[in-house]
């Protein structure tokens, strides 16, 4: 549902309300009113067109629409939200002067068979649409939790029956591709025992904690001092897994709201298993793809076993500009800086400018909230482009406002939103239909791991520099809320429509969402252990379905034959034991051969113990090749790979207990080297 207001500029939220409107108690009031009179000085150049603003949003202004209200609106003081509203008008008057080009993003109509066919490609099962028997998605499906099993069922059925509604071409049973019949009991959603992050279930064995200490644990949350409770975050068990069915009395509350108080937010730790922890950089892009795949499938379930409905936008988008730095597509941005700087992950023109306010503005006050001088930004944004890939643009001229401004500006100027079109209503969904914030928390985290990798981590980066504002709150007067405020807009207002009330009135869930994804950046660009649990057992079920298809190919099996009776067999000696395999290797049950090529000595056997670790293996490289090796592999972190096997490419937690890494994937080879960065 949409409504056009006619005042509010080219700017539109994207937090859509697929339901009846829904008015945030705090927003039906003058935002503005009794604002004291030491506030910021940017309020007051912008406070007659903020104040025009809030009344819009007023009672004043519109006649209260019906509507239930949501978990997660909150009432908001006056003052506790002036800072966003004067940032949306900043953002419409930096719009309104020509500096920021318009880019259209046109919605196409789809129904609901066409939303699940996309669906069903973007988890990687086409094959499911296309009836091909393609291998992957057969090993994706092998890997699927009874939740996640359900959901994919759930929006295969859909397909399907729209299909036949549409007397289109036959479609596959559902039942041809999860052995159900129309007796079988429908998926209950239920927790199940924990699932090793190795991907093998051994027997009899538990997952294995480690003792809370400095290194053991992920913390994210309060500062020191905080009398909150901890809560603990487990990766072992699928999220969807994890979820009880509450009974009616014991539903989630209607009326829950959120304070803007930092210590508001509980503090949240993830145990080290004795696989340690995986960061998004730590795995090969084939295998984040698989995690992508699984993560969309995991979210779905999620919400369904939540009884909350995933949705998505389906764009249309207007293609972007090749080249320049603003208003450029991020891939498209990449590729080009990838010909200058090879490996590069995040866009040239967004690090620099990164750098220079870690450099120099972190301690400004009011950072990101003062707003630079339109003219200047105007003219410095059209000098990078000239500048910038010449290496002539003189950032001394730069201040430090400015900067904030160039900063903010980018990441709007984006042709798709940094969090994509696609999942923005998901973003806004988690906040507005969950109330408990680590249900929220595990439905971000499971959105940071679809988004794109170009995406993912420019969003990283920024995170980590607002990460670093806030922690300079005592000098730059910014904590928590207010950068979130302020960053809030920027992130999920895009150009291209006019903002309706109701998506305005997504303020605070929106300033929600960003203090989330600060305060809990550490969890978030963390990959799940089931995840991974689930991409080994894809690749292994991938590598037995291309044994299987290498021993049944016919031409393969005459060659087989027909060498088999060529060769002489020569007797066997009376006697003579035939040793498994494992037995007739060079290397022992237990030893893994680690190779360092960038060492000296460039290879080594270790014999592995159940307490021997990832850093005990570098340690003992770096002891033996500390005299010989060069300075240059010196100054070098190095980090131990596991590479093959069932996984692409895996760099290990330096906690990772390596016996435990072995007999997970005991095929794999083990190198020392850089890890990238």
């Amino acid at each position: 549902m949409t409504m056009e207001m006619k005042d509010s500029g080219s700017v539109v939220l994207t937090a859509y309300h697929p339901h009846s409107p829904a008015r945030i108690p705090g927003m039906e009031q003058n935002f503005v009113q009794d604002i004291p009179p030491s506030h910021s000085p940017t309020s007051r150049k912008s406070l007659p067109r903020c104040r025009r603003i809030n009344r819009m949003l007023s009672n004043d202004s519109a006649p209260p629409p019906s509507f239930s209200r949501s978990n997660s609106q909150a009432s908001m003081d006056s003052t506790s939200m002036e800072d966003f509203w004067c940032e949306v008008e900043s953002i419409k008057e930096s719009s309104e002067d020509g500096s920021e080009e318009a880019t259209l993003l046109e919605f196409k109509p789809a129904d609901e068979g066409e939303l699940e066919a996309e669906w069903l490609q973007d988890v990687g099962l086409s094959t499911l649409i296309s009836g091909a028997e393609e291998e992957d998605g057969q090993a994706l499906l092998s890997t699927l939790t009874r939740t996640q099993a359900a959901a994919v069922q759930k929006r295969y059925n859909t397909y399907t029956q729209t299909l036949r509604k549409k007397n289109k071409h036959t479609v596959r049973d559902v039942r041809d591709i999860f052995g159900t019949n129309d007796s079988s009991p429908t998926f209950e959603t239920v927790p199940v025992s924990p699932v090793p992050s190795n991907g093998i279930q051994l027997p009899g064995q538990k997952p294995v904690w480690k003792s809370v200490s400095s290194n053991s644990c992920l913390d994210c949350g309060q500062d020191k001092g905080s009398t909150s409770v901890t809560e603990e975050l487990s990766y072992e068990v699928s999220f969807s897994e994890s979820i009880m069915v509450l009974p009616k009395s014991q539903e989630w509350p209607k009326n829950q709201r959120f304070k803007k108080e930092d210590s508001a937010l509980p503090k949240f730790i993830v145990r080290k298993s004795r696989f340690g922890l995986t960061e998004v950089g730590d795995l090969s892009p084939e295998d984040m793809k698989k995690i992508r795949y699984l993560s969309l499938i995991e979210l779905t379930a999620f919400y369904d076993a939540l009884g909350v409905e995933l949705k998505r936008n389906r764009a249309e988008r207007v293609r972007g500009r090749e080249n320049g730095l603003f208003g450029v597509p991020l891939n498209v941005l990449l590729e080009n800086d990838q010909k200058k700087v090879p490996g590069i992950k995040v866009p040239l023109i967004f690090q620099k400018l990164l750098l220079k306010l870690e450099e120099t503005g972190l301690e400004t006050e009011g950072i990101l909230r003062v707003p630079g001088s339109a003219s200047r930004v105007k003219n410095l944004h059209q000098e990078l482009e000239a500048k910038f890939y010449e290496d002539t643009f003189d950032w001394d001229q730069v201040r430090n406002n400015d900067a904030a401004g160039l900063l903010k500006m980018f990441i709007r100027e984006l042709p798709s939103p940094l969090f994509t079109v696609e999942y923005l209503p998901a973003f806004i969904t988690l906040v507005e239909k969950i109330s408990k914030i680590k249900l929220q928390l595990q439905a971000l985290h499971l959105l940071i791991m679809l988004l794109p990798e170009a995406n993912r981590d420019t969003a990283k980066a920024f995170l980590q520099f607002l990460k670093k504002v806030v922690a300079n709150e005592g000098k730059n007067k910014m904590n928590l809320w207010n950068v979130s405020m302020i960053v809030a807009p920027n992130l999920f207002i895009y150009k291209g429509k006019r903002a309706n009330q109701q998506e305005m009135q997504a303020a605070a869930t929106t300033a929600h969402i960003v203090r989330l994804l600060i305060r809990y950046q550490d969890i978030l660009w963390t990959v799940p252990s089931f995840l991974i649990s689930q991409v080994r057992k894809m690749n292994e079920a991938a590598m037995n379905n291309s044994k299987r298809q290498l021993m049944f190919d016919k031409g393969v099996r005459k060659l087989l034959r027909r060498k088999t009776m060529e060769r002489e067999r020569p007797e066997r000696p009376e006697g003579a034991v035939t040793f498994p395999p494992y037995l007739q290797s060079d290397i022992p049950e237990g030893v893994i051969r680690v190779y360092a090529p960038l060492h000296s000595k460039v290879s080594m056997a270790i014999q592995l113990n159940s307490q021997t670790k990832a850093k005990d293996i570098l340690a003992r490289f770096h002891c033996e090749n500390s005299r010989s090796s060069s300075q240059n592999v010196r100054g070098q972190i190095q980090s131990l790979h596991e590479i093959g096997g069932n996984i692409g490419q895996h760099c290990l937690d330096p906690d990772a207990y390596m016996l435990d890494v072995y007999r997970a994937n005991p095929q794999a080879e083990w190198v020392i080297k850089p890890k990238a960065s």
